[in-house]
């Protein structure tokens, strides 16, 4: 694991690895927290989501809200999963506000598309290919509660 400036980095081997370590970031997320996701397809955000939505305490199978937007689900805390690929080139708000600042977690894939609606405070993550399993995870905290939640993964 390397740790370069206000960016942490992390390398799974497996979709096992990656959603192990969305487990067990889960355990440090509080109401209200959003989590943006980038990647190429296939890079590994869905699988990112099941493993956080497993450290909420998430019984339900989760997959991609592709043709929804949102899929919610109860855990621990609500798990709020965006997927707003669709609203490319759209000035659509959906009331982002109400998942973003709600009584959950929003993870949201594709955040770049609705840039303007995102909380300033918030974990960005960018997964990418790195070999046919390996990927890399760079962690962005958009605040100091977050720049110590990273802090805390990397030990």
């Amino acid at each position: 694991m390397l740790r370069m400036s206000s960016n942490y980095t992390i390398r799974t081997q497996s979709p096992e690895e990656t959603a192990s370590f969305a487990e067990k970031l889960a355990s440090f997320l509080h109401a209200g927290d959003v989590l943006t996701l980038e990647g190429d397809l296939g890079a590994g955000k869905t699988t990112f989501t099941k493993g956080l939505a497993k450290g909420l305490g998430v019984k339900r199978t989760v997959n991609s809200p592709t043709f929804t937007i949102v899929k919610e689900y109860e855990g621990r805390l609500p798990l709020y999963h965006l997927d707003v690929y669709r609203l490319e080139d759209s000035d659509e708000d959906i009331g982002f506000d109400e998942y973003f600042h709600g009584d959950g977690v929003s993870v949201v894939e594709w955040a770049h598309f609705i840039a303007p609606y995102l909380p300033t405070r918030r974990l960005d993550i960018r997964l990418s290919y790195n070999g046919e399993t390996e990927r890399k995870i760079e962690l962005s905290p958009l605040g100091e509660d977050f720049e110590r939640v990273c802090e805390e993964l990397m030990k």
